[in-house]
């Protein structure tokens, strides 16, 4: 009879226990066995904790002629909570929620056992980027608290200071310069965002050329901008000069791939729009001892964008910048990299021009907010999308990260004679504080030793 109305049940689709999809009524076992652990648990913590209140109570009214009596039955009232509370510390571990298991857990918290002593100093333009100083400064103190660096903070002062009153940073602001950590250093007016990049020729105490100054005097190992990125690049060719056999630096930016411990070096992102076959050739040389000195890469592959894997396709650019890495010995040409595979893990450093690399980051950086978008669009409504939300949230966040520009936070500029860190115009606290930790990583890894040593192209000129 019972097997009659289950089938009847299933053909008109309505759910029983039986047809009852397997991973809901795995959830809904382990919540009922969940329940009944976590009732034995408070249950015999609770038993406890009365039976020593009650020995207590029943003592203390006995008066001081069992006082000796009522310390013996005090402590046992106080080894029988002991053992209560041990036995709720022996079977909480066994309540546990099945999602974090499934998803791995999440632990956001930073250790701060920095060593002062390794702290290095890092200038950061205070005055560069649409939301800056405020911005700026609220990441710059988020990293001292997480990154063995101090800080140099180049800004008009007057607004610094009035910036992090507004931004409620004034005291934590107090205790960093207190500890040593951080340096204001006043500067003139700033270069605007949509200022000329020859504006720094004028404006010779503006906050980049005195944060410049900084690395080319030795005070600062590394300098961070979120401002005017011609301007940057104008300011590093001009005070700290280029390197030996580099006639352009390039922006260099880490794109993330399927594997998260291995990103992707893309350059050039947008500080050379028009490109001859030997600034690409340079940028690949470039790239290859980045990802070899900080990445860790024991054999960089380098690839150059194309919209074709054989070397006959492309442009008279690609064409051209084929032969000549082709013809180079000193790191490993992988060959022509098609759009679909910057991503795919199968490139360490991709090579193209300026303004064919700043449409492909300008594109990644939505790709994040979109994916999530179109997750969320999709979610079953009700019960059941609930419980995958629940699921996938963990996930989605996992997802949101690694595609989200602000965790990668800014650009190296490689070729000039200094490590510069260019920051995203409309960077916040968290993108400051992921450029400061590439800027600390270069600085820590001693790129600009290689750097330094690297000489003209021994192949043609084209």
């Amino acid at each position: 009879m019972v097997q009659k109305d289950t089938d009847k049940f299933a053909a008109f689709g309505l759910r029983t226990k039986a047809n009852r999809p397997r991973a809901i009524r795995r959830l809904v076992i382990w919540y009922r066995r969940n329940s009944a652990v976590t009732t034995i648990v408070d249950t015999a913590t609770n038993s406890a904790s009365a039976a020593g209140n009650v020995a207590g109570s029943m003592v203390s009214s006995a008066g001081s002629v069992v006082s000796s009596a009522g310390s013996v039955v005090s402590s046992a009232g106080s080894v029988v909570t002991s053992a209560g509370s041990m036995a709720g510390n022996m079977l909480q571990p066994l309540v546990f929620d099945p999602l974090r298991r499934l998803q791995g857990g999440e632990n956001d918290v930073e250790k701060n056992l920095i060593d002062d002593s390794k702290r290095l100093w890092i200038a950061v333009d205070g005055m560069g980027g649409d939301n800056a100083p405020g911005q700026i400064l609220d990441g710059c103190l988020q990293a001292l608290q997480r990154l063995p660096i101090c800080i140099k903070f180049v800004g008009e002062s007057e607004l610094v200071l009035k910036a992090a009153e507004e931004n409620q940073l004034k005291e934590l602001l107090d205790e960093e310069i207190a500890a040593g950590h951080l340096e204001l250093i006043a500067s003139g007016p700033s270069v605007g965002m949509h200022e000329e990049a020859t504006a720094v020729r004028r404006k010779r105490d503006a906050s980049i050329n005195v944060a410049m100054d900084l690395v080319k005097k030795g005070e600062a190992t590394a300098v961070y901008s979120a401002g005017n990125s011609g301007a940057l690049m104008a300011a590093a060719i001009f005070r700290l000069g280029r390197l030996s056999g580099i006639d352009r630096p390039a922006i260099g930016a880490l794109f993330p791939t399927k594997d998260p411990g291995q990103p992707v070096l893309v350059l050039d992102v947008g500080a050379n729009m028009d490109c001859k076959p030997t600034y690409l050739h340079q940028f690949a040389l470039l790239g290859n001892i980045y990802s070899r000195d900080v990445l860790q890469i024991n054999e960089p592959r380098v690839g150059l964008l194309n919209i074709g894997e054989e070397s006959c396709k492309g442009n008279d650019l690609a064409l051209q910048t084929y032969e000549l890495l082709h013809q180079e010995k000193r790191f490993k040409f992988s060959g022509n990299c098609e759009g679909r595979d910057v991503l795919s893990g199968e490139f360490d450093v991709v090579v193209c021009d300026g303004f064919t690399g700043n449409v492909l980051l300008k594109f990644l950086e939505s790709v994040g907010s979109v994916l999530l978008d179109v997750l969320r669009a999709e979610l079953p409504r009700g019960r059941r999308g609930k419980v995958g939300s629940a699921f996938l949230r963990t996930n989605l966040k996992r997802i949101k990260k690694r595609l989200d520009h602000a965790e990668h936070g800014g650009a190296l500029l490689l070729g000039v004679n200094g490590i510069c860190v260019i920051g995203h115009g409309s960077s916040k606290a968290l993108s400051v504080v992921s450029a400061l930790r590439l800027a600390h990583s270069a600085a820590n890894h001693g790129v600009m030793d290689d750097l330094a040593q690297l000489q003209q192209p021994s192949v043609s000129s084209v």
